[in-house]
């Protein structure tokens, strides 16, 4: 039924514009006649064709060749066409919002054009000349049904609220679309994070991690364990296909070998979860930041009372737990140069304002004085142990407090040295701004710290190969940042400044992070 479904969708709207044509027998033949290429024609970005040959699937530059049949496109009214598919989240604002401040940034009008209910495209025109220049078809759905779009070819980019899982890269990379776990094979667009909301009127104000994942298994079911009344609780999530109710399922429930309880409400949208849980008084949902409607949000906490509050500072840091980074995947394959245009355009300055005002968080770094961190360095004193610990905490504040922390922080994928994909993003942000300049004639330090398990000394040594790791991989990717502008140094606390309680797996990952400070 699926195969059938996607089909029809392929043909009534992916390639029922001007690529009626592909999939049609061609012959590129170069210039001077003396190469000969034919088969079907799968792409042309106006300057690139894709054909699949005897010899396998070629890419061609246009330039140097003729093309003959009847497949050929225009080169004269060439339109480039981009296919985008996936999470709702990402595509019913963000992306359509990214599109319009695009075009107006380039000198193009948009024009949207609804299809039904999860299909929509806009068309930009050139305002100087009246010619449409590209057309980007939208199918808005959930992530599971981007990546499926994708394997079937049905799709360019594929919007996910979740981080590819492994499964989907071995198919991805059998259906010759590249290995799409490498860092160009992906970009994380904005931050998002699951939250935890009630009712305005429910008493209970904060819960630990270790609890929600026994609400969500099923082992948690009455408010009287939380503090509350003597009432079932009722779980509220997004669909099964939703990119945040998998990323939360990886997070909480396969760590510990559990798996979703049988009592839960599914709802089609983030405003539509926000909804229902705002009327229900024993109601708990796990929905998105960007969107909690009249809900109230919890607290995140944990056994030894430090507080974690989902906001936009803590997202960007992703010193809340919960994060969830935004993706678009594309496969090895070119794009139109539109397009190429339109995701460089994502990274700009204009775009994290407009990420901002769509109610997510966007990667523009900050940076924040000593005096708006009182929370992190009173949780230092407090867990500070000894002569030893006092040491290690005073040398800290003497090192940081002339400095400014930038909200470009690192962590590192569980059990792994590789960075998870927020960090490989933040890798690509910060190298950017070095070849910029933009930190030119300033002291940038990468600070590692570490969880509390073992020892003090082992634990700092351990902090300060992470930041090495971090220095280097920055290093590496601002391959024209001028090294002579910039001092760039290196330093490691330890355990001396945790952001959670040690006790769980979660808080020491939180824990596991190095930093960026400015001075």
């Amino acid at each position: 039924m699926r195969h059938l479904r996607a089909a029809f969708f392929a043909a009534l709207f992916f390639f029922g514009f001007v690529q009626t044509a592909l999939a049609e027998d061609v012959t590129l033949r170069s210039r001077d006649g003396a190469i000969e290429l034919t088969g079907t024609l799968l792409g042309f970005d106006g300057e690139f064709y894709r054909i699949e040959t005897r010899y396998g699937e070629l890419t061609v530059d246009g330039s140097g060749v003729l093309c003959e049949g009847p497949g050929c496109p225009s080169l004269t009214d060439y339109v480039a066409e981009l296919s985008v598919s996936g999470s709702a989240t990402v595509g019913r604002v963000l992306m359509p919002a990214l599109i319009e401040s695009f075009a107006l940034k380039n000198g193009l009008s948009t024009q949207r054009e609804p299809v039904d209910a999860t299909h929509f495209v806009y068309e930009l025109t050139s305002i100087s000349t009246g010619k449409l220049v590209g057309r980007f078809a939208f199918r808005v759905t959930n992530t599971d049904e981007g990546f499926a779009d994708l394997l079937a070819d049905e799709a360019d980019i594929v919007m996910a609220s979740r981080e590819i899982r492994p499964s989907e890269v071995a198919l991805a990379r059998e259906a010759g679309l590249g290995n799409l776990n490498r860092p160009n094979r992906s970009r994380v667009l904005g931050l998002d994070a699951v939250v935890p909301v009630v009712a305005p009127a429910n008493p209970v104000k904060a819960i630990s991690l270790a609890d929600l994942s026994r609400i969500l298994s099923g082992q948690l079911t009455n408010w009287r364990e939380l503090g509350g009344p003597d009432a079932p609780v009722v779980v509220h999530l997004r669909e099964a296909g939703s990119g945040l109710s998998q990323g939360l399922e990886d997070r909480l429930l396969t760590p510990i070998g559990a798996v979703l309880g049988a009592e839960i409400k599914r709802h089609r949208s983030n405003a539509e979860l926000a909804a229902a849980v705002s009327r229900d008084p024993f109601g708990i949902g796990l929905g998105s930041y960007s969107e909690t409607g009249n809900t109230r949000a919890l607290v995140l906490t944990g056994p030894c009372g430090f507080q974690l509050r989902a906001a936009r500072r803590s997202i960007k840091t992703e010193d809340y737990p919960l994060t969830a980074p935004m993706f678009l995947y594309m496969p090895a394959r070119r794009l139109p140069a539109l397009a190429r245009e339109f995701l460089a355009f994502t990274r700009s300055g204009p775009a994290q304002i407009v990420i901002r005002r769509a109610g997510f968080v966007d990667q523009a770094p900050e940076e924040v004085p000593v005096d708006l961190q009182g929370d992190r360095f009173a949780n230092a004193i407090r867990v500070a142990e000894g002569t030893a610990g006092l040491e290690a905490l005073n040398a800290m504040t003497r090192t940081l407090v002339p400095m400014r922390r930038l909200t470009t922080s690192f962590r590192f994928e569980t059990g792994s040295a590789r960075l998870d994909a927020q960090s490989r993003s933040n890798v690509q942000q910060l190298a950017r701004a070095l070849e910029a300049g933009t930190y030119d004639g300033r002291r940038l330090v990468f600070v590692g710290f570490s969880d509390g398990q073992g020892a003090a000394n082992a634990n700092l040594t351990i902090a300060r190969k992470r930041a090495e790791v971090v220095r280097k991989a920055v290093l590496q990717t601002a391959e024209t940042a001028d090294g002579d502008r910039l001092e760039i140094g290196l330093e490691a606390f330890g355990e001396a400044m945790p952001m959670a309680c040690d006790d769980t797996a979660w808080g020491r990952q939180v824990n596991r992070r190095v930093e960026v400070w400015l001075q």
